[in-house]
């Protein structure tokens, strides 16, 4: 098959690029509900275990631009195999691991696999028909949600049916074939944009995400006005402020400070950061929710198993709403699709915090979340693709990315923090608790939706 002939064939090219991103959203969001079972069974701490989560985000957070910018360099389609190798390979080693010191630092490897978004929103601008890209980066942009939805809800049956070890086991194989379709499938884009990667910025990146990510994940225990956690934020927030004063005076960026400049660029990063907080919320608060026992007067006492069910319409309208967005933006546009999804996030979130002891409000509000969030992630790309020039589509996509692995780890540490200082009976939190977490999360979203609206609507 010839080059010409193989880029016909874009659908091939779409449902490849929307494996790989299930592959890489499912290992996001499986471990999170398990590090229980991964503290007991690893005998390691609660704060070593955390780390289960927080090393996968942090590699994920630096991981992304750079590859954005490597496949803008070397080819898109060479670094997206490559980026679906080490993840592989990550996945392998924690599934072999027996010790919490082991996992962490196959979790880190795992983090590169993010790098599978920005170079599928690069390869989708490079290769697609010029009516069929913003359908495409809305449905890659949604798998991100979806993936994350369905891993939250697969967890428990896993855990339970299998063990901890086919949290890993069970993915491999999918990535395998993520990694071969992609290579036989995807054909090499043409654009490309000579330079190299500034790695002092990529470590000044670094060091600045563990630090703000240390003080988030260390706030549950320390307290979120303690010395140890604000310093380190300081420190971290410092080292950060460093890295965009270096990448300001760089010939050759690893992000262009410049271009997160525009207006519609820095406020649907916003925008996507508080939606990001919001998603990992629900994902937190509404399994623990329903897991809370009958004997409390206000839980529904389902099973692991069972709690992931209640995020089930979250996938699903996360998966409408992608395949719905080239329909959507044709006829109001992206920044009303965006506005509209931000709107009704808010409100699953206002429903939530008024309405929460029965199955019914839970679902609704699920159903509610799942359709905003998906609505606001498939439009957020195209918003931004739709701002700056083709040569620097993988590193903006690649930074949106990042505000949103950062309002993830955010927002699911906010809701443990909340929900700790609010014990109950035997362990579980109280009724307030969770009232106060979904409340704090609206209002955030509130914010969200402020930021949504600031999007220009003509750029």
């Amino acid at each position: 098959m010839t080059a010409v002939a193989a880029r016909r064939h874009y659908r091939a090219t779409l449902l490849v690029l929307a494996l790989d991103g299930i592959a890489y959203a499912l290992l996001q969001s499986l471990v999170t509900p398990a590090l229980p079972t991964l503290q007991r069974s690893l005998h390691a701490s609660a704060s070593s275990t955390a780390w289960v989560v927080t090393a996968y985000g942090l590699t994920a957070a630096v991981a992304t631009p750079i590859a954005g910018r490597l496949g803008d360099v070397y080819g898109k389609k060479r670094v997206l195999v490559a980026v679906l190798a080490v993840f592989g390979l990550g996945t392998l080693g924690a599934a072999l691991c027996s010790s919490i010191g082991p996992l962490i630092a196959s979790r880190a490897v795992q983090g590169v696999g993010s790098g599978v978004f920005p170079l599928s929103f690069a390869i989708v601008r490079d290769e697609f028909p010029r009516e069929r890209v913003a359908s495409g980066i809305g449905l890659v942009s949604a798998i991100l949600g979806i993936g994350t939805a369905a891993g939250t809800a697969l967890s428990g049956v896993v855990v339970e049916q299998l063990g901890y070890h086919w949290l890993f086991w069970a993915p491999l194989g999918l990535i395998a074939v993520a990694a071969v379709t992609s290579a036989w499938l995807v054909p090499e884009s043409p654009v490309r944009t000579p330079g190299r990667i500034n790695w002092l910025a990529a470590s000044l990146l670094s060091a600045g995400l563990t630090g703000v990510l240390l003080a988030i994940t260390d706030a549950p225990s320390r307290g979120w006005v303690s010395l140890h956690t604000v310093g380190i934020l300081l420190a971290g927030v410092a080292v950060l402020v460093v890295w965009v004063a270096v990448e300001l005076r760089s010939r050759t960026p690893l992000v262009d400070m410049r271009m997160m400049r525009i207006r519609a660029v820095w406020t649907t990063n916003l925008a996507g950061l508080l939606l990001a907080v919001g998603m990992f919320c629900a994902f937190i608060l509404i399994p623990q929710l329903v897991e809370v026992p009958r004997s409390t007067g206000y839980g529904i006492g389902a099973t692991p198993a069972q709690a992931g069910l209640y995020l089930v319409p979250v996938a699903v309208m996360m998966l409408v709403s992608g395949l719905a967005i080239g329909w959507l933006e044709r006829r109001i546009g992206s920044k009303a699709t965006f506005v509209a999804g931000a709107v009704a996030s808010m409100a699953a979130f206002v429903l939530l915090a008024l309405l929460h002891s029965r199955p019914w409000e839970i679902y609704l509000a699920a159903t509610v979340a799942g359709m905003g969030i998906g609505l606001a992630f498939a439009a957020m790309p195209n918003l931004i693709v739709n701002t700056v020039s083709a040569s620097q589509t993988g590193v903006a996509l690649g930074m949106n990315t990042v505000t949103r692995w950062v309002g993830g780890a955010f927002g699911s540490q906010m809701a443990i923090s909340v929900l700790a200082a609010h014990p109950g009976v035997g362990g579980f939190p109280t009724a307030s608790g969770f009232t106060e977490a979904f409340a704090i999360t609206a209002g955030v979203l509130v914010v969200a939706v402020g930021a949504s609206v600031a999007v220009p609507r003509r750029w």
